[in-house]
């Protein structure tokens, strides 16, 4: 898989296409070490508002194409510091952040405190059999 980098050193550029349907792709580890991702039984939805602020939830996508949620929220600030797009997420039980390190309209890169790069491709809803035309 090829991976895409913006053009724009501009961080802010990135903000955009945050918001959606995002399921991970792969992982790579500090020492180079990648774990793709095949399938994913979970879609992570973000949502941002225009202070920059929102939400994450993890959705299970149903065959017919509504989701299953739980209750569960991870709250978000976006930051610009350092020439980087940072995102501070927050739950009752945890803080951490992520540093966007490119974003478009169908991929997200982001890495962590621990150095792991995480690849999001733009959610596609599966398509059965029924929906397709001959």
């Amino acid at each position: 898989m090829a991976l895409t980098i913006s053009c724009s050193n501009n961080p802010k550029d990135f903000i955009p296409y945050l918001e959606g349907y995002w399921e991970i792709d792969e992982a790579t580890l500090p020492d180079g070490t990648k774990k793709i991702y095949n399938y994913n039984d979970t879609v992570d939805y973000i949502q941002i508002s225009d202070s920059l602020t929102g939400f994450r939830k993890k959705l299970k996508p149903n065959i017919n194409g509504t989701f299953q949620t739980s209750s569960d929220v991870e709250h978000l600030k976006l930051k610009i510091e350092n020439d980087s797009l940072n995102i501070y997420y927050s739950t009752p039980y945890a803080q951490w952040k992520e540093t966007v390190l490119s974003a478009s309209e169908n991929e997200l890169l982001v890495i962590n405190k621990a150095k792991v790069r995480y690849l999001y491709k733009r959610y596609q809803p599966l398509k059965s059999n029924h929906d397709q035309t001959p």
